[in-house]
């Protein structure tokens, strides 16, 4: 039997806005398929495409040195903890914004990608996305770190409360070097375990933070 999978990725789209505040993504052409013409010969066409965009764009990684000046950034990403990583999806039940760490009573966490799925993404692309989000509180940060999580992923606006200045799930997850995935989509159609997650950004050096093509298999 072939193997399913899932795309978990908010598609990126000119002039679309992620987070309220920056700036939004200008896809464009560097050469389009008409001036490419005059370069080659008769038939043959090439487009060459250009995109202007900051780094939380769509859905993205954090890394240690998004939060930290002295964390690792993109380069530095263990393969292991992002790649064909063991998963375990944990449903979240509509109510408290605040998710602490009884929501993984119960679970394996140790070395799994652990996806919290809060149904936020149905919000996407609405001004209700911006406002109310669920997160993670403190805790349930430590919590993950605690019990060897491999990474964690949620289909919010933030992991954080954004409500104040400062960002402790952040702070717990990436000073542990536990890689975040924030605004994932689609993680109602993975079971809850038995599945296969990968979400790898370029290898870019001096950036803490890239848009990645998270999905799973199973």
């Amino acid at each position: 039997m072939a193997d399913t999978f899932i795309d978990l990725s908010h598609t990126i789209e000119d002039g679309m806005i992620t987070y309220r505040g920056l700036p939004a993504p200008l896809i464009c052409d560097h050469l389009s398929r008409e001036a490419s013409r005059g370069i080659y010969e008769p038939g043959t066409e090439f487009q060459i495409g250009r995109i202007d965009m900051i780094a939380n764009t769509g859905t993205y990684m954090d890394t240690p040195f998004h939060r930290f000046a002295d964390g690792h950034d993109l380069t530095g990403l263990a393969l292991e903890r992002i790649s064909n990583v063991p998963g375990v999806r944990v449903q979240v039940a509509p109510g408290p914004r605040a998710i602490g760490p009884d929501a993984f009573d119960g679970l394996a966490l140790h070395g799994r990608a652990v996806l919290v799925h809060t149904g936020w993404d149905r919000h996407w692309r609405t001004d209700a996305y911006f406002e109310g989000h669920p997160f993670l509180t403190r805790e349930a940060a430590e919590r993950l770190r605690d019990e060897g999580a491999a990474l964690v992923g949620i289909d919010s606006f933030n992991i954080d409360d954004v409500s104040g200045g400062t960002r402790p799930v952040h702070t717990v997850l990436l000073g542990a070097e536990i890689p975040i995935v924030e605004h994932m989509t689609n993680l109602g159609a993975l079971p809850p375990e038995g599945f296969r997650f990968t979400a790898t950004p370029p290898k870019i050096a001096g950036m803490g933070t890239f848009p990645v093509r998270a999905h799973a298999r199973f």
